[in-house]
């Protein structure tokens, strides 16, 4: 008897932006809603975040783009504590809200498991966001980093 177990995707890019695409294809909950508008997932979630933010489309791709990193960083290190900043965590909460998006990520780079958000109220302030863009600049990932959300570091499959 052979046993497979799948497991999550490896990158083999760096680009917050081909990262998002590749998950079209694992996308399979409210199809019509994510794809009606013919837009990659990329410009899909940068015009959901310039509908709900007061920015210009350069502050949203890298909003967008750093909540990206910043996801694939702790799927793929799931035993480090990692935390963003408050503008960086606008787009990781885009990136969880829209749902389906979300499922096809985990399908994609998480092996199928849902990666759950539960932050604290308070915010930090014990700098964990900036050892947290050290970290993924030593992982190979393009970053910058600010002020630290309340992320809880003691749910394992929580970011």
């Amino acid at each position: 008897m052979t046993v497979t177990v799948d497991s999550p995707a490896a990158t083999r890019t760096r680009d917050p932006e081909e990262l998002l695409n590749a998950v079209a294809p694992h996308i399979t909950e409210l199809t019509l809603n994510v794809f009606d508008s013919g837009m990659s997932l990329w410009d899909r979630e940068i015009a959901l975040l310039l509908r709900d933010h007061t920015m210009v489309r350069d502050m949203a791709e890298r909003i967008l783009g750093n909540g990206v990193v910043y996801v694939m960083g702790s799927i793929q290190n799931p035993d480090v504590h990692l935390g963003v900043g408050k503008l960086v965590d606008i787009g990781v909460h885009q990136l969880i809200l829209d749902t389906p998006v979300w499922w096809g990520i985990c399908r994609l780079y998480n092996g199928g498991r849902y990666k759950h958000h539960a932050p604290f109220i308070q915010r930090r302030s014990d700098e964990l966001c900036l050892r947290t863009g050290d970290f993924l600049k030593s992982q190979g990932w393009a970053i910058d980093g600010a002020n630290c959300s309340p992320c809880d570091n003691k749910v394992p499959d929580s970011h």
